[in-house]
């Protein structure tokens, strides 16, 4: 089984140096190593360099397209000797190597599964939670309705495919269904079309909707920012009170415009702030670009 999400080319084992040699990675087999394999002087075997790599039992070796019969068929009775998998890519080292390692980030990634609904809202993927019965089905259907896409709803399957960049979808299972309480269940993909649904999306904003609480002050200038931690990775969190009369889809589709403005530099409680002049402390602390001038 493959495990790693890392690749290699297997260049210096096969020059008799197996210093850091990771088993455990499948091993591309290129232009490159043919031409080291083909130019071996004569007290030298290519089989015994074959040999060296394959009994370290590598997950698998795929040969890029560029690579020919004969050095194919050197490989083969070492692989059934070590039973190593043997594949053909009908593409460049480079190509094949980029494309495999994209897949495998994917679907080796450190993964877990949140109760709750995500929705892609203006190109911005809401990951809205709450407990059961607060309504969060019943507003993605809203959200639907205004023209975004429903990528799942109650099981949402998080990806961790980089360091800051979480990726969701749905169970195959359960994937373009929805329950809406006394409806039932519906196909969003057979009942709004297929410009209603999405596969996957990234996770840029988590909207927690909760029952109002009279005795909770929620935030209203938007000043101090909130995250919330998945898989290690930190998520801008927005708290959303449910009352009678709010409308939360239009709360929610204004949650994910202000996400984005903010990851493109802008905020507007700043700004307003600023306007008032309660930003000037501030201001007055940060270098004006005649210091900036003078200190280069």
């Amino acid at each position: 089984m493959v495990s790693a999400m890392e690749v290699s080319r297997p260049g210096l084992i096969l020059a008799r140096d197996d210093v850091n040699f990771s088993a455990n990675r499948i091993q591309f087999i290129g232009n490159s190593e043919q031409l080291f394999l083909k130019g071996l002087p004569e007290n030298e075997k290519a089989e015994d360099c074959v040999e060296r790599l394959m009994s370290r039992h590598p997950k698998a070796i795929v040969f890029s397209v560029s690579v020919t019969e004969d050095i194919v068929e050197l490989f083969m009775p070492f692989a059934k000797k070590y039973e190593v998998p043997l594949l053909k890519s009908d593409s460049e080292t480079s190509f094949s190597v980029s494309s495999l390692v994209s897949f495998l980030n994917v679907e080796l990634a450190e993964r877990e599964t949140r109760h709750g609904v995500l929705v892609e809202v203006f190109g911005e993927g809401v990951l809205i939670t709450g407990d059961s019965g607060v309504g969060k089905s019943e507003n993605v259907v809203e959200l639907i309705n205004r023209g975004h896409r429903l990528v799942a709803d109650d099981a949402v399957e998080i990806r961790k495919v980089s360091k800051r960049t979480l990726v969701g979808s749905a169970p195959d299972n359960i994937r373009h269904f929805i329950e809406l309480r006394g409806v039932g269940i519906i196909d969003a993909r057979r009942l709004f079309g297929m410009k209603s649904v999405k596969n996957t999306s990234r996770i840029d904003l988590v909207v927690d909707l909760e029952a109002w609480d009279d005795t909770k002050a929620y935030e209203r200038m938007g000043i101090d920012e909130e995250d919330i931690s998945i898989l290690g990775v930190n998520v801008p969190l927005c708290t959303v009170p449910v009352s009678p009369g709010r409308n939360i889809a239009v709360i929610i589709e204004v949650a994910a415009i202000n996400n984005r403005q903010k990851k493109m530099g802008y905020n507007s409680a700043k700004e307003l702030l600023s306007n008032l002049g309660m930003l000037e402390e501030e201001n007055d602390n940060k270098p004006t670009d005649l210091d900036v001038w003078h200190n280069a």
